[in-house]
């Protein structure tokens, strides 16, 4: 029996709603700002983690022939890296040839802006409004915008060191976690279920725009060919790597190759590229690809296009390729493994947790 004297241990008071919401938005906010100072180090490390998720799945089939496991990892590894090289080499060789029809086309496109800030003016439009038209059809400031963008393709060739050592080690690991189950027993399994299924749905999503980004870039360099737009291949490689950012990679796919039309044909090869590529593209990137993505990763919509934006301007550029991957992680590491998450992982768009609150 207790002495009267003895203290009574308080218990610690719980915290209301309120303040476990402002706590966690909190811890959000700091995990976040980390992200962004580290960005030039996540984006890399997210770059070969997504590359070595979708070679992974080629060391099965090798160790059921009875390839030694350090072999099977080693052609994992050699998979990746021409992946991953002939993503880089795409990319360069389509900056190359962009850069040269901008200085081909510079007289040409300083007249076609200056008749469209002429036009405009004659409509009655703001001088600001006509002014902004001839800085975007301005050569030096295209050509600018390039030697940018060529600064962000030199920024990722140098952190192409740190992609290649991700690579290898998260190969080599792969290979290990695989026995995660037969170490720990069984009560590790809903662990490594979650984190299948995200490794599930980074590939079916990659497949799955992969497939229809190389349609759409067929279809679309086809068709510009057709018309006699210049570098017809440039402009498909373009549309085959937008079609990888969801909801606005048609749009930005579609600015430079419509501009180029107005220079080298007028309006009327504008209207003609821009019909096409809404018929082709809104087909397959609007109504029928959103479809068999969804089926794949389960997010809604809406958080599928602010996962864009959000990513972007968190790790830069590569966060608009990688939104979905990187959406689908916080997803597996907050809300999968929270029961009383369910509601918003439904609110996300995971239409797997129907019916497992009732």
């Amino acid at each position: 029996m207790k002495s009267r004297d003895q203290p009574v241990e308080a218990s610690a008071p719980a915290l209301s709603p309120a303040l476990r919401v402002l706590l966690i938005l909190a811890a959000s906010v700091i995990a976040l700002a980390g992200l962004w100072f580290a960005r030039e180090i996540v984006g890399p490390l997210a770059l070969g983690a997504v590359i070595v998720i979708i070679c992974h799945p080629l060391r099965h089939p090798l160790e059921r022939a009875g390839w030694p496991r350090w072999l099977a990892t080693t052609a994992v590894i050699a998979v990746a890296y021409i992946v991953l090289i002939f993503l880089v080499l795409l990319l360069v060789f389509a900056g190359i040839q962009f850069a040269h029809l901008v200085a081909d086309y510079a007289k040409d496109l300083e007249t076609t802006g200056q008749n469209l800030v002429a036009w405009l003016s004659s409509l009655g439009l703001d001088k600001q409004v006509s002014d902004a038209t001839a800085t975007f059809l301005d050569a030096s400031k295209i050509l600018s915008y390039v030697t940018s963008l060529g600064g962000t393709v030199v920024n990722v060739l140098m952190a192409l060191f740190f992609v290649l050592a991700y690579i290898i080690f998260m190969a080599v690991d792969g290979a290990r976690y695989a026995r995660a189950e037969h170490e720990f027993g069984r009560g590790i399994r809903p662990t490594v279920e979650r984190f299948q299924r995200f490794n599930i749905g980074v590939r079916r999503y990659y497949i799955v725009n992969a497939s229809f980004g190389a349609i759409v870039a067929i279809l679309d360099g086809l068709a510009l060919w057709w018309l006699g737009i210049p570098a017809p291949i440039v402009w498909a490689i373009l549309a085959f790597v937008t079609n990888f950012i969801p909801n606005i990679g048609f749009v930005i796919g579609l600015i430079p190759p419509a501009l180029l039309a107005l220079v080298v044909g007028g309006w009327p090869m504008m209207l003609a590229v821009i019909a096409i590529y809404c018929v082709v593209n809104v087909v397959l990137q609007v109504l029928v690809q959103p479809k068999f993505v969804s089926d794949a990763v389960n997010l809604s919509l809406t958080l599928s296009f602010f996962s864009v934006i959000f990513w972007t301007f968190i790790i830069g550029p590569l966060g608009a390729i990688l939104s979905i991957p990187l959406t689908l992680l916080v997803r597996a590491l907050v809300m999968e493994g929270d029961p009383g998450a369910t509601w918003l992982r439904w609110l996300s768009g995971d239409t797997t947790v129907a019916g497992i609150a009732d």
